[in-house]
């Protein structure tokens, strides 16, 4: 009998570990990139995107993840309008032709105890894709008290090197502006 209760007890958790597994939708008032870069080692320049979109895929049991994001140029905000055009001019984002950066991750690391520890993806601006790996700061599940629905997401860091999406702009007065810290943080709503 005990051997029949520990397969029925094993076969119990394995489809409530499966049922973890879930699609989430991004939620845009949650979800924003924001960028630092070095302003003649002096200072830094701040901005962010907001208004994000896109999907969210999470098994804590299996530990798996995957998520694509959309970022629309558009929403590009410094806090100074004229330095926000200046962004995206042709010399840096070139919205006018490129409206959106996009991030897609299939390939996440968790750590020993099952926290998201890394996710590595693809991110495309200005018509160039190149390998980015972000790294999760912090992540967490919860059941929202609004919406009555589950949440997910995080906060995710990484230091990217404008050069190789070919964007080069004042590199000769500001070298130390080639390398842009980016911080990411992401909620997404179970569908």
């Amino acid at each position: 009998m005990n051997r029949l209760a520990g397969f029925l007890m094993a076969a119990l958790l394995g489809i409530a570990v499966s049922a973890e597994a879930a699609n989430y939708k991004i939620d845009p008032l949650h979800t924003n990139a924001r960028f630092t870069l070095d302003h003649f080692a002096t200072s830094s320049n701040v901005g962010g995107f907001y208004n994000l979109n896109g999907e969210l895929q999470y098994d804590a049991g299996a530990k798996t993840g995957a998520v694509d994001i959309t970022i629309p140029l558009s929403t590009l905000d410094t806090g100074r309008s004229e330095f926000n055009k200046h962004l995206q001019g042709k010399a840096f984002f070139n919205a006018a032709q490129y409206q959106i950066l996009h991030f897609v991750s299939h390939n996440w690391d968790f750590d020993k105890q099952g926290k998201v520890k890394t996710l590595h993806g693809q991110l495309t601006m200005v018509g160039q894709t190149h390998p980015v790996t972000l790294r999760a700061t912090k992540f967490n599940c919860y059941q929202s008290p609004m919406s009555h629905t589950q949440v997910c997401g995080g906060d995710f860091e990484t230091v990217i090197d404008r050069t190789l999406w070919g964007i080069n702009e004042y590199l000769t007065v500001m070298p130390a502006s080639r390398y842009v810290k980016l911080n990411i943080q992401i909620e997404a709503a179970r569908q």
